[in-house]
């Protein structure tokens, strides 16, 4: 597998989506361009990026700000511009399968349900590349997981949000370090307590 040069955190633009569990890709790639002095103003291919420098290695930190449902769009011509291939991909998202806070890192795999992985796989054409996910299942059962996806939580949560965030954002240094298959291992630890189970719903326009 070759060595990662995109990482791509997903969510959706817009100060009202900051807190929300749906942003969290986001969060994450913003904590590593403040763990390394990177500054994400720059907007290239629908997205708000940064370069981060590694020693003699360089790497792209990435927000599509296509929307959460568009996100391949912007995938697509980060591969394109930079002449990378899926496997130099890291996508960073949440995951409502998993319990709150854990982290998962795969090679490979299909969408599970997350629109913006369906985005991306729809328009590379491809599910060979790697993805860190965050677990956002909710402690008590909803009635509404869109609402739930794209609300903020409360205050009381937010510093246990951003351990998560530093958490995740530790993986993703170790994967660009190390590579995924050590990751892996340090990482993909079995969580306790997985949340209750979601009502169905219909899937949002922005989710």
């Amino acid at each position: 597998m070759a060595p990662v040069k995109l990482i791509v955190g997903l969510g959706n633009p817009g100060a009202e989506y900051d807190f929300s569990p749906h942003n969290l890709g986001f969060r994450v790639v913003d904590r590593l361009a403040e763990r390394h002095s990177v500054h994400l103003t720059r907007k290239q291919s629908k997205s708000l990026c940064g370069r981060l420098l590694s020693g003699d290695n360089e790497f792209w930190l990435i927000q599509p700000q296509t929307f959460m449902n568009l996100s391949g769009a912007a995938v697509k011509e980060w591969l394109t511009k930079e002449n990378c291939g899926p496997d130099e991909l890291l996508v960073v998202y949440d995951d409502l399968d998993l319990p709150w806070g854990a982290i998962r890192i795969r090679h490979k795999g299909g969408a599970g349900g997350h629109h913006g992985i369906e985005s991306i796989i729809g328009s590379i054409g491809s599910q060979e590349f790697a993805r860190l996910r965050i677990g956002i299942a909710p402690d008590r059962s909803v009635a509404d997981t869109v609402e739930y996806l794209l609300s903020p939580i409360g205050k009381s949560r937010r510093r246990e949000m951003e351990e998560i965030v530093d958490r995740a954002a530790e993986a993703v240094e170790t994967i660009l370090r190390d590579g995924t298959a050590r990751a892996m291992n340090q990482f993909n630890k079995r969580a306790t307590g997985a949340g209750p189970a979601l009502a169905p719903d219909s899937a949002g326009e922005k989710s």
